[in-house]
């Protein structure tokens, strides 16, 4: 394992472990680097994907779904690649994401962050966004029907990503994509299926969860291995997009 990697290890504060399949040293083929699965063709967004995006991001921004809206500084629709090969979901904005209207910023953020480095992608080879567009009063639990005001939206950024995998990171994410009240701990450490597509989901803890539960960092580590492992290319995986 090369510097950079233990350095952002380090930075989980967990051990370092050998994954079954490392990143490719220099000189070696870039595709068998999951940072560079999402440059492959086959992850080509459609021509008119643009406007798809803009139109998309236009509705969230004028949205009154639900009470949310009248209490929002502005909407958090999501930031990234679009043709990333995974995708991260969590849950709601905090009040710095209601702020930058950008999901995952401050200390939870940079955790995240931390923690796609040391899989090997940068913040920007991967799309995130959150369950929710606005952030709910005093960072509480966003309600059912918000979830629900909120789906389609969500289900529309999915349907335009078309991630290889995805990452569902604390309860409430995993909980509605998964449809199931289950709590984190009997979900993780398997890979789910999200979707008619069956996109392959690991389910693992919010990184604001972490910060205050630094053992559960170790488990969260398990559940990156096992991440990376659906982003290793193969034909079949090209295939299917």
């Amino acid at each position: 394992m090369r510097g950079p990697r233990r350095r952002y290890l380090a930075e989980l504060g967990i051990p370092v472990w050998s994954l079954r399949h490392p990143p490719a040293a220099a000189g070696e083929k870039a595709a068998e680097t999951p940072a560079n699965v999402a440059d492959t063709p086959a992850n080509a967004a459609p021509v008119d994907a643009d406007d798809a995006w803009s139109a998309l991001r236009r509705e969230v921004e004028a949205c009154t779904r639900c009470a949310l809206a009248r209490g929002r500084t502005q909407t958090v629709f999501g930031v990234g690649r679009r043709d990333a090969s995974l995708m991260v979901v969590g849950e709601a904005p905090g009040a710095e994401e209601d702020r930058q209207g950008e999901p995952f910023v401050g200390p939870a953020g940079q955790l995240l962050n931390a923690m796609l480095r040391a899989i090997g992608f940068a913040r920007g080879d991967v799309y995130i966004a959150n369950v929710l567009k606005c952030r709910p009063p005093h960072n509480r639990d966003p309600r059912p029907e918000e979830a629900v005001a909120c789906s389609a939206y969500l289900d529309r950024q999915i349907e335009l990503v078309r991630p290889r995998a995805m990452l569902a990171v604390g309860r409430i994410s995993a909980q509605w994509l998964l449809q199931t009240d289950r709590p984190v701990g009997r979900l993780r450490g398997v890979v789910h299926r999200y979707g008619e597509r069956g996109i392959p989901l690991v389910v693992t803890y919010h990184p604001a969860y972490l910060l205050r539960t630094p053992a559960a960092k170790a488990k969260s580590w398990q559940d990156l291995c096992m991440l990376v492992e659906l982003l290793v290319p193969n034909e079949t995986s090209r295939a299917d997009r």
